[in-house]
C-alpha cells in the first residue's frame, strides 16, 4: 500500500509541476529549441456532420482514443476493457455466475444503461446483442452491444461523444455515442502474440499460484487495391482465456445422513435409488429399510443413538422421520459432511463454485476495404465473423438437495452453463460528390446469436435415463439498416454546412427452444408429466425437479420470430456565423411500426471567448425505442403448486396475460439533456482542458419488474392469474423516470524533448443517477403495496449505485528512442452492494441497508521495447499491486462462495495480471 502511494504521489506531483510550469511558459519567451511541442491536435468527426475538427473546438465533448499506437503497451487487449481502464465516463466489467451476461460485459457510458449509448463503426449504426441482461447484474433488463464481437487490433482509434445526440443519430444516444474507426493500413503485415494470467494469492480459490491464463493471436494485413487510392484491410484474432477462481472454501452442510448410508451401500455395489422411483410407492419398501439398516452400521460416525433411531425405524417413513436433515442443526450437519469429506477423500474445496471470469475462446476475422470508382466516387465494404464459446458455473448442486439425484450424482456437481456467441455484420455502400454534394448511400446488416448448451448437468426428474448435456435452445438479433445521406458546404458568413438524410431500419427477434429434456418434466414412468401422473422422488419424498439443471431450456410456448421496422428522416445544419461563434441545430423524426413516432432536436454552440478558450454548451432531446428483444422476450417455468400446475416466468409484454392485467404497451423512452463546459489550451507547452458539466432526464425508463406472485396481487388481478394458471410474472414496462447529473474534466499534456516524448493525461468523472417521482403502476397491479416489486430496492442499487459514481484516471507514457513506458492510475469510487443485510450487526435488517464497497487505485504500469523496426517486446502488470474490492459481509457471501460482490462493477475480482507481449510487423 506504501509503494502504491508513493507512485500515486509522484505521478499527482509531477503532473502539477508540469501545470505549473506551462502557465509560467505561456507568459514568458523561452529558447524555442529546448523543447518541441507537438502542435498537431487530434481532430473529430463524431458529433458532426460537417467534417473533422479539433476536439478542443467540438460544440460537444468528444474523447479520442488512439488504440493502434497504444495496443502496443496497453495491458487490455479487449475494447470494453480498454474502454473501462482509459475513459472515465465508461464502465464494464467482468460479471460471474450471471449466465450468459458471464461472456458479454455489459457497457455503460455516464452512468446510464448498456442500451442507452450508441455504437457505430466506420460512422454506420452497430446492431446490439440478441442477449437479454434479466440477472442480477448492473443493466439489468437491458439490451446492450456486444463490443467484444470486434478485435480491438482492426481499429485505428475510438471516438467517445459524450452528450445526447438522439437527434443525430437516432435511438439509443442518449448518453452518447462512440465511434469505432476501423484500420486504413497498406502494405504492411502487424501482429501481436500476447500471453498472461493472474498471478496473485487469492488464484485458484485463494490457495496461490497462478490462473486465468490467456492468449491471444492477432495479425492485420492491408494493401492497396488499384492506384487510386483504393484498399482493403484484414484483421484475425484468436484468443484462448482460462477462467479465474475467487471462490473461498465452502463452508455449509454438503452431506446429510442419508448420503453417508448411500456412499456404503454404492461401495458395496448396491444403489438405493434404483430401489425406488417415487418413494411413496416402493413395492419392495422393506428391501430398501434392509439396506439402510445394514449400511447404516458401516457409518462409524453415526453417535449409538443415531444408529439405535435408525436400527429401530422399521418403515421408510419412520426412516425419513430418523434422517432428514431438519432433525440436525447446522453444527451437527456440518460434522456429517466433515467426517464424510474425509471418508470420500475429499475437501471442501472440491464443492466450491466456480466464481470469477468464465473460460472462453474467441476467434474474430474483420474486413475493412475502399475503391475508388473515378475521382469522385468509391465503393466501401466493412464487417466481420466472430465466433465465442463461453463455459461458466453455476450454483453447485449438492447431494443433500433435492434437486440433485444421487443415483447418478453421489457427490453432487457443478453444472455448467456453455453459450456459443456468434456475431455477423457486413456494410457497403457508394459515396462521392456530385454537385457540391457529399452523398453517401449504404446498407448495414448485423446479427447477433446466443446459443446454450448446458453441460455436465441433469434433468432431475429423468433419473437414470438423464443426459448430462443439453441443448436449451438460443436467442438471435438481426437488424438491417438503410441510410441514404447529403451534405454540403457553403461559403456563407464564416461557413455554413447543411446535411440531411433519411434511413430505414429493419429488425428480427428469434427465440428458439430447446430440446425437450431440456425444459420438460417427466414422471415416474419416463414420460412427459400431464398433471396427474406420477413423479418421482427422493428418498424424503421431494418432488425431483425437470428441465435442465441451471439453466432450463426455451420452451416451445416461449418461441418467437418477431419483426419491425421504422423510418427516419432528419437534417442537420451548423453555421459558422464569425471565426468565433458556431451553431449546430439537428432534428429527427422516426416512425416505427410498433410503438409510433417521435421527433427530437439538438441545438449546440461553441464560443471562442479567446483564441485558446472556448465555451461549449448544448441542449437536446432524445429518445431510446423499446428493443424488440424487450417487447417479446419470455421465459417461463411449470411448476407443482398447490396440487396444480402453474406458470411463472418472464411474460412478454404482448403476451395474453399482460393484456389481461392492462398492462400498458411498451413505449419509448423521451430523454432531455443539458451540458455545459469549457476547453483551454496552452500551445506553447502543449497542455489542454476540457471541463462539461451534464443534466439529463429520461422519463417511462423501461425496466425489468421483479415477481408478482399470485399471493400478493389484488383480487382482480388473482382472477387472471388463475385464468391462465400463473402463480408468479414479471414484465418489461416504462415503470419510472430517472434524472443524471454529472461533471467530466479532462487534462492533457505532452512535450518532446531531446528524443523524449511524454504523454500525461487526467480524467475524472463524477456522476449521480436517481430515481425521481412516482412509480407508473398500471392496470390491475396498480397498487401502493406493489411499488417495490414495479421497481425493487435491488434494482434501484443497480440503477443508482452500483456503478461508480466517481472514477478518474492520470496516465503518463514516456517514449525515448526504442523504449517505451507506461503508467497508468484508475480511482474507482465506492459502489453499494445490492444485498439487503445486518450491515451494522443490530439484529435489525432495514429495506435499504446494503454495505458500501470501498474505493480503490488500479495502477498499472508497462514497458515496450523495440528491438528491431520489425520485432518489439512488451512487458506488464496489470493492477501492479493486486488491489480487491472490499470482501463481503457473511450474510453475502453464500457459504464463504462471493467473497465480493457480484453485484456492482467497478473493477472486478481477478487481482494482478501479468503478461508479455511480441510485436511484429513487415
Amino acid at each position: 500500500m506504501r509503494n502504491k502511494k508513493t507512485i500515486l504521489s509522484a505521478s499527482v506531483l509531477f503532473f502539477l509541476g508540469v501545470f505549473t510550469y506551462g502557465q509560467e511558459k505561456d507568459s514568458i519567451k523561452t529558447n524555442k529549441d529546448s523543447i518541441k511541442t507537438n502542435n498537431v491536435e487530434e481532430v473529430v468527426v463524431l458529433g458532426s456532420r460537417a467534417g473533422a475538427r479539433s476536439k478542443t473546438d467540438s460544440p460537444v465533448p468528444v474523447d479520442v482514443f488512439n488504440v493502434k499506437e497504444s495496443s502496443i503497451i496497453l495491458p487490455q487487449t479487449n475494447i470494453g476493457q480498454i474502454l473501462n481502464a482509459v475513459a472515465p465516463s465508461f464502465t464494464s466489467t467482468i460479471q460471474t455466475n450471471s449466465d450468459g451476461t458471464d461472456h458479454l460485459d455489459p457497457a455503460q457510458l455516464r452512468g446510464l444503461g448498456p442500451d442507452q449509448v450508441l455504437v457505430l463503426v466506420n460512422g454506420k449504426r452497430r446492431h446490439t446483442s440478441a442477449l437479454v441482461n434479466v440477472n442480477g447484474t448492473p443493466g439489468r433488463g437491458t439490451v446492450g452491444t456486444d463490443l467484444n464481437a470486434i478485435p480491438s487490433f482492426a481499429l485505428n482509434r475510438i471516438e467517445v461523444l459524450r452528450d445526447g445526440a438522439a437527434a443525430q443519430y437516432g435511438s439509443d444516444a442518449i448518453a452518447g455515442v462512440i465511434n469505432l474507426d476501423l484500420k486504413r493500413d497498406t502494405g504492411k503485415l502487424a501482429g501481436q502474440i500476447s500471453y498472461g494470467g493472474n498471478l496473485t494469492p487469492t488464484a485458484n480459490d485463494h490457495t496461490g499460484d497462478f490462473d486465468g491464463q490467456n492468449i491471444q493471436l492477432d495479425l492485420n494485413y492491408g494493401n492497396k487495391i488499384g492506384t487510386k487510392g483504393g484498399f482493403f484491410n484484414i484483421t484475425w484474432s484468436s484468443q484462448f482465456r482460462n477462467p479465474t477462481y475467487r471462490a473461498g472454501t465452502e463452508n455449509g452442510p454438503i452431506y446429510n445422513a442419508y448420503n453417508a448410508i448411500e456412499q456404503r451401500a454404492l461401495n458395496d455395489g448396491v444403489n438405493l435409488s434404483s430401489l425406488f422411483t417415487n418413494i411413496g410407492n416402493t413395492p419392495n419398501s422393506q428391501q430398501l429399510v434392509n439396506y439402510i439398516h445394514q449400511y447404516a452400521q458401516n457409518v462409524n460416525y453415526f453417535s449409538q443413538d443415531l444408529q439405535n433411531s435408525i436400527q429401530g425405524a422399521n418403515t421408510i417413513s419412520g426412516l425419513q422421520n430418523v434422517l432428514k436433515s431438519a432433525n440436525f442443526t447446522r453444527d451437527q450437519l456440518n460434522y456429517f459432511t466433515d467426517q464424510e469429506l474425509a471418508y470420500r477423500g475429499q475437501s471442501r474445496k472440491d464443492f466450491n463454485m466456480q466464481v470469477g471470469q468464465s473460460k472462453l475462446n474467441n476467434h474474430q476475422l474483420f474486413i475493412n476495404a475502399e475503391l475508388p470508382i473515378n475521382d469522385n466516387w468509391k465503393v466501401y465494404t466493412f464487417g466481420g465473423y466472430s465466433l465465442r464459446h463461453g463455459t461458466s458455473g453455476g450454483f453447485y448442486r449438492r447431494p443433500s438437495e433435492s434437486r440433485t439425484f444421487t443415483g447418478l450424482y453421489p457427490n453432487g456437481y457443478l453444472p455448467q452453463i456453455g453459450t456459443d456467441i456468434q456475431d455477423i455484420s457486413l456494410a457497403a455502400g457508394i459515396k462521392g460528390k456530385w454537385e457540391g454534394w457529399n452523398i453517401d448511400f449504404s446498407n448495414t446488416y448485423g446479427q447477433n446469436s446466443f446459443t446454450y448448451n448446458i453441460q455436465n448437468t441433469g434433468n432431475t426428474s429423468l433419473r437414470f435415463a438423464s443426459p448430462r448435456e443439453f441443448n436449451a435452445g438460443g436467442l438471435r438479433f438481426s437488424q438491417n439498416t438503410i441510410n441514404l445521406d447529403f451534405s454540403k458546404k457553403y461559403d456563407v458568413w464564416e461557413g455554413i454546412n447543411v446535411a440531411f438524410g433519411a434511413e430505414h431500419r429493419y429488425e428480427n427477434f428469434k427465440i428458439t427452444q430447446g430440446e425437450q429434456a431440456s425444459y420438460a418434466t417427466y414422471d415416474a414412468s419416463g414420460n412427459v408429466w400431464n398433471g396427474n401422473s406420477v413423479r418421482p422422488t427422493d428418498f424424503f419424498g421431494a418432488l425431483l425437479p425437470g428441465g435442465s439443471q441451471v439453466f432450463n431450456g426455451f420452451k416451445p410456448e416461449n418461441a418467437v420470430d418477431k419483426n419491425r421496422q421504422s423510418v427516419a428522416a432528419y437534417a442537420d445544419v451548423e453555421f459558422n456565423f464569425t471565426n468565433w461563434l458556431l451553431v449546430d441545430a439537428a432534428a429527427r423524426y422516426e416512425n416505427y411500426s410498433d410503438f409510433g413516432s417521435t421527433f427530437n432536436y439538438k441545438l449546440a454552440s461553441r464560443i471562442k471567448v479567446a483564441p485558446n478558450f472556448n465555451v461549449r454548451f448544448a441542449g437536446s432531446t432524445g429518445f431510446r425505442a423499446p428493443s424488440i428483444h424487450q417487447i417479446y422476450y419470455n421465459v417461463t417455468s411449470t411448476l407443482f403448486t398447490n396440487n396444480q400446475l402453474l406458470e411463472v416466468g418472464t411474460f412478454s409484454n404482448d403476451s395474453q396475460l399482460a393484456g389481461l392485467l392492462g398492462m400498458p404497451k411498451l413505449k419509448q423512452e423521451t430523454s432531455k439533456s443539458a451540458s455545459v463546459g469549457f476547453t483551454y489550451k496552452i500551445p506553447s507547452v502543449g497542455l489542454s482542458f476540457t471541463a462539461d458539466g451534464y443534466f439529463t432526464r429520461i422519463d417511462n425508463r423501461i425496466i425489468l419488474t421483479d415477481q408478482f406472485l399470485r399471493k400478493d396481487v389484488p383480487s382482480d388481478a388473482q382472477k387472471e392469474y388463475d385464468k391462465l394458471n400463473v402463480n408468479g410474472a414479471q414484465f418489461f414496462t416504462n415503470a419510472i423516470d430517472t434524472e443524471t447529473k454529472g461533471l467530466d474534466v479532462v487534462i492533457s499534456h505532452n512535450v518532446r524533448f531531446s528524443g523524449v516524448k511524454l504523454d500525461n493525461n487526467f480524467a475524472i468523472n463524477l456522476n449521480k443517477t436517481r430515481q425521481v417521482g412516482d412509480i407508473h403502476s398500471a392496470g390491475l397491479l396498480q397498487s401502493p403495496q406493489l411499488e417495490k416489486v414495479y421497481f425493487s430496492e435491488k434494482s434501484r442499487i443497480y440503477l443508482e449505485e452500483a456503478v461508480p459514481r466517481v472514477k478518474a484516471s492520470l496516465s503518463h507514457t514516456l517514449s525515448w528512442k526504442d523504449a517505451t513506458f507506461y503508467l497508468r492510475n484508475t480511482y474507482f469510487g465506492k459502489v453499494t452492494g445490492a444485498d439487503v443485510i445486518d450491515v451494522n450487526g443490530d439484529g435489525i435488517i432495514d429495506f435499504n441497508e446494503h454495505q458500501q464497497i470501498g474505493d480503490k487505485i488500479i495502477t498499472d504500469i508497462s514497458a515496450a521495447y523495440q528491438f528491431t523496426k520489425n520485432v518489439g517486446l512488451t512487458l506488464g502488470v496489470n493492477n501492479l499491486f493486486d488491489i480487491y474490492p472490499t470482501k463481503n459481509l457473511p450474510a453475502s457471501t453464500n457459504n464463504d462462495q462471493f467473497i465480493y460482490s457480484r453485484s456492482t462493477s467497478q473493477f472486478g475480482q481477478n487481482g494482478r495480471y501479468v503478461f508479455a507481449r511480441l510485436n511484429f510487423n513487415f
